[in-house]
């Protein structure tokens, strides 16, 4: 996939959005305010009041179906055939597992993406029953993401039902790949060179209506391993051992990328898992870490990259230097994750008219910032999108005490339904 990235000063620019005042345009405010008044939008507005309760059962019924990263089939039949009942022109699988559905528009000049992600960070054994105590909802995933994806379903069945059509069309979908060793796998199948072109993009995954991402968080990811012959701790020593390899890399790594980090555009970076050896008495045959490095500056993003390639090749020749015996070490790298970083202008269509909802809908300022989501790679290949929240109060997202409380949540499928409004060319 070629994606063209943002020149530095626009990450910078970004940096300096998430902590100042955003102006809303007076021209946005007064097109959601004629567009609630509107008897239509104002009957579909009760709609998604009155089939709140099924919103919240499609989540409880989504979260229990396990689905982490590169196994969310089981998920995507269910959240297929919510889509198909919701009213949905037509509903597919495509080649690499995003559940898609086409609502048709009336002109049918361009296509825009809504979505949600299928995957969550928990592995298979995982409990992922739904547990209610008062009136707080508890089970892992419950709100990364599928109170997104019960939202997802809940708008198209919104405009089924009030048979509201935009003029453009609508893919309503569920994402593979979204989490962790994910990459966004689905999202760059979909925005790949020679895809089916979407106009624009709206994600759904994240908190309060007034918070909204209008930037990408880019990341690399490696898994390096450095590798031996192993032996007797006692007997074979003075052979290479990769323990030592890794330990002098992150060594070498440490200083230069602190140094670096603490100026300009955030950038951070974690080793993040280590992994090795086979008894208090072995040599290992390998040594094995993984390292997440990330920023809002696809250049600092470069750099820091850049000082820790060289860093492994540096720990890699200082334990060659000294083995007395045996073949050198050698070092496999693999990266896992790349996800791209971008900016969408809070100036910009998108941005103003999901700033403008939020603030109408909540009474709250709109907050802009950076993530990790869905929307890094339209982000980055400077195509319009924002993420914004599934609605509710939640937390402990990616930890097997994440919560969930139906407190005003069906205001986020009303937002999410006037920024499509708003997006597609509707009345």
């Amino acid at each position: 996939m070629k994606i063209k990235f943002l020149a530095l000063s626009a990450f910078i620019f970004l940096l300096s959005i998430s902590v100042q005042a955003q102006v809303i345009q007076q021209s946005y405010k007064d097109h959601v305010e004629t567009l609630v008044q509107d008897p239509t939008l104002k009957k579909a507005f009760d709609y998604i009041l009155s089939i709140d309760e099924q919103t919240v059962q499609d989540m409880i019924t989504l979260t229990e179906i396990p689905s982490p990263s590169h196994h969310e089939e089981e998920k995507g039949k269910v959240f297929a055939q919510m889509l198909k009942n919701a009213g949905a022109d037509s509903v597919w699988k495509d080649e690499v597992g995003n559940v898609i559905a086409l609502r048709k528009g009336t002109k049918s000049r361009k296509t825009f993406l809504v979505e949600g992600h299928l995957d969550t960070v928990f592995p298979y054994g995982t409990d992922v029953t739904v547990k209610q105590r008062g009136d707080t909802l508890f089970a892992p995933g419950i709100t990364d993401a599928n109170r997104s994806l019960a939202v997802v379903v809940a708008l198209l069945k919104t405009m089924n039902h009030e048979n509201i059509r935009t003029e453009d069309d609508i893919w309503f979908a569920g994402t593979v790949g979204e989490e962790g060793l994910g990459d966004l796998k689905g999202m760059k199948h979909l925005f790949r060179e020679g895809a089916h072109p979407l106009a624009a993009h709206i994600a759904i995954d994240g908190g309060g209506l007034e918070d909204i991402v209008n930037g990408g968080i880019g990341s690399l990811r490696y898994k390096v391993t450095f590798k031996g012959s192993g032996g007797h701790s006692y007997g074979a020593f003075g052979i290479g051992n990769p323990h030592n390899a890794l330990a002098q890399a992150v060594v070498a790594f440490v200083p230069k990328a602190d140094a670096f980090t603490k100026d300009g555009p955030k950038t951070t970076y974690s080793i993040s898992v280590l992994g090795g050896g086979t008894s208090v008495n072995s040599i290992p045959y390998e040594s094995w870490m993984l390292v997440d490095m990330r920023s809002e500056s696809q250049e600092k993003l470069k750099v820091i990259n850049e000082l820790f390639l060289s860093s492994v090749k540096e720990g890699l020749e200082k334990e060659n230097a000294i083995i007395r015996s045996g073949n050198s070490l050698t070092v496999d790298i693999e990266k896992v994750g790349d996800r791209p970083s971008g900016v969408a202008n809070p100036d910009s269509p998108l941005i103003q008219s999901t700033m403008a909802i939020a603030k109408y809908l909540s009474g709250n300022d709109p907050v802009l910032s950076s993530g990790s989501t869905n929307s890094n790679i339209a982000f980055s290949l400077g195509i319009p999108a924002v993420t914004i929240g599934r609605g509710g109060e939640g937390g402990g997202a990616h930890s097997l005490d994440e919560w969930w409380v139906n407190k005003n949540g069906h205001l986020a499928i009303q937002q999410a339904l006037l920024l499509i409004l708003m997006q597609g060319d509707w009345p």
